[in-house]
């Protein structure tokens, strides 16, 4: 089972710039419109949107893409 994640984690995935890290600002588990595409949530499979720290730029990802930020390091 993928780990759920809650609004104001601070997570981190891999982009084609790199690895980002931000905050999830929203909890999808219902199919969305997300910059002109359709993005596939359920309950047992939602989607994320994530504000990126560094550029405030929103992406929207599957719980299998991130990982949670230990913010005590």
């Amino acid at each position: 089972m993928t780990r759920r994640f809650a609004v104001g984690d601070h997570v981190t995935w891999n982009s084609e710039a790199g690895h980002v890290s931000g905050h999830i600002t929203k909890v999808h588990t219902t199919d969305f419109d997300y910059k002109g595409y359709i993005h596939r949530a359920s309950e047992d499979d939602p989607q994320y949107e994530i504000r990126s720290d560094r550029t405030d730029h929103v992406a929207a990802h599957k719980g299998r893409a991130l990982r949670l930020v230990d913010d005590g390091e």
